[in-house]
C-alpha cells in the first residue's frame, strides 16, 4: 500500500481562499459547499483523500462496487491525494463534500488556522504509526530511545517530540535524523529506529523477523487515523447526505470484516496499481485497527471526546497551534455517529 505520513503540513487559510477564488466564489469558507442532486434524490459526494488511494478506503470501495451507496442515494467519487495536494483546502472550498485525513492532528491544526472543518468519524481506532527497530538493538519502550538515533519523516518529528514529552524524556537525550519511506538506515545500523505505518507491509518486508515494534499509541500518543471530516456548512445543511454516506461506508467495512479476501479483490480491481498478495498480507492489520474493543461497544468509526481533548492538550503544550487553541467541539462532532449508531454497533 502507499505509505502515509503521519502529520501533513497544516493547510493555510490563504490556500483555502485561493481555492475559492479559482471556483469563482467570494465566500470560500462556506457558500461554495453544495451537494449536486442527481436523478431520483441521489446526491453526488466527492471524497477527498489525504494521500494516495490504498487499503484505508477498502470499505468505501466495497460499498461502491457492491451498490451499497447507490441503495442509499449516494453517488460516490473518490479523489486521491498525494504530494502537493492540499486535501483540507479542497474540502473547505467545497470541491469535496467529505474528506479523509491520515492523522487527526492535521484537522486540529487546520481548525486553529481558522478553517471550518470538523471530524465526524474515525476509520482507525488506533493510529498505525510505529517505531521499528531490530532485536540486536531494540526499542520496546520510550526509555529505550535515550542516547540513540531515531530516523523519522520530517512531518512526523512533532510526533517524536510529543512522545518524548509524554514520557518525561528531554529532547536532547535523543538524536533525530530525517528519512523518507526507505527503511535502509535501520538495516545498515546508521539509526536505532525508523518510522512508518504498521499496515505498510511492502516497506516492512526488508526488516524481516528480527523487527521490533513500538506503536506511537502504546507510547502514550493516541491519535486517530483515517479520520472522516467535512465542513461546518455541510454539517448544517446536508447532515442527511453525510449520514447516508457513513451508513454506506459502515456496510462496506462490515462486509470487509466478514469477507476480507473478497474485500481485497474489490480493492485491487478498483485500483490496478495495488498488489493482491501485499494487500492480503496487510488486510488483517487494517481490520485490526478498524475494529477493536471500542468498536465492539460503541460501533465502527466511533470517536472519544476525551481522546480528542488529550490530543489538543498535547499539541498545545508543544505550542503547535499558530492561531487559537481549538476546543473539542471545534474539531469533532458526534452528530453523524449518533444518526448511524444502530447499524455501526451491529457492524463494530
Amino acid at each position: 500500500m502507499a505509505e502515509h505520513y503521519s502529520t501533513p503540513s497544516p493547510v493555510s487559510r490563504r490556500k483555502v481562499l485561493e481555492y475559492g477564488a479559482a471556483l469563482g466564489g467570494t465566500a470560500a469558507m462556506s457558500s461554495l459547499i453544495s451537494v449536486e442532486a442527481l436523478a431520483a434524490g441521489t446526491a453526488k459526494v466527492n471524497m477527498q483523500l489525504g494521500w494516495l488511494a490504498s487499503n484505508g478506503i477498502m470499505g468505501e470501495v466495497v460499498a461502491k462496487r457492491m451498490g451499497y451507496y447507490k441503495e442509499l442515494g449516494i453517488d460516490l467519487n473518490v479523489t486521491p491525494g498525494g504530494p502537493g495536494v492540499d486535501g483540507v483546502a479542497s474540502v473547505a472550498a467545497g470541491r469535496a463534500q467529505s474528506g479523509q485525513l491520515s492523522s487527526s492532528p492535521s484537522l486540529m491544526l487546520a481548525r486553529s488556522a481558522g478553517i471550518p472543518v470538523k471530524a465526524f468519524a474515525a476509520g482507525y481506532q488506533k493510529h498505525p504509526f510505529t517505531y521499528f527497530s531490530l532485536k540486536k538493538n531494540p526499542i520496546r519502550t520510550p526509555k529505550d530511545m535515550i542516547g540513540k538515533t531515531i530516523a523519522t519523516q520530517p512531518t512526523a518529528v512533532i510526533l517524536l517530540r510529543a512522545l518524548l514529552a509524554k514520557n518525561g524524556i528531554a529532547e536532547d537525550q535523543v538524536k533525530v535524523v530525517k528519512m523518507g519511506s526507505d527503511m535502509a538506515q535501520l538495516m545498515t545500523g546508521r539509526v536505532a529506529a525508523v518510522t512508518g505505518w504498521m499496515t505498510n507491509t511492502n516497506a516492512l518486508k526488508i526488516l524481516g523477523k528480527d523487527r521490533v515494534d513500538m506503536m506511537l499509541w502504546d507510547a502514550g500518543i493516541r491519535l486517530y487515523a483515517n479520520v472522516y471530516y467535512t465542513t461546518d456548512d455541510m454539517l448544517a445543511k446536508h447532515a442527511d447526505v453525510l449520514t447516508r454516506f457513513l451508513t454506506g461506508s459502515a456496510r462496506g467495512w462490515g462486509f470487509a470484516r466478514k469477507n476480507p479476501e473478497k474485500a481485497v479483490d474489490h480493492l485491487v480491481a478498483e485500483y490496478k496499481n495495488l498488489n493482491r498478495a501485499s494487500e492480503m498480507a496487510a488486510v488483517g492489520g487494517v481490520l485490526g485497527f478498524s475494529f477493536d474493543k471500542v468498536t465492539a461497544k460503541e460501533g465502527w468509526a466511533a470517536m472519544n471526546k476525551a481522546n480528542w481533548q488529550a490530543q489538543i492538550d498535547s499539541y498545545d503544550s508543544l505550542k503547535q497551534f499558530k492561531g487559537k487553541t481549538p476546543t473539542v467541539d471545534d474539531v469533532m462532532t458526534d452528530r453523524i455517529l449518533a444518526a448511524t449508531e444502530k447499524l455501526r454497533k451491529q457492524i463494530g
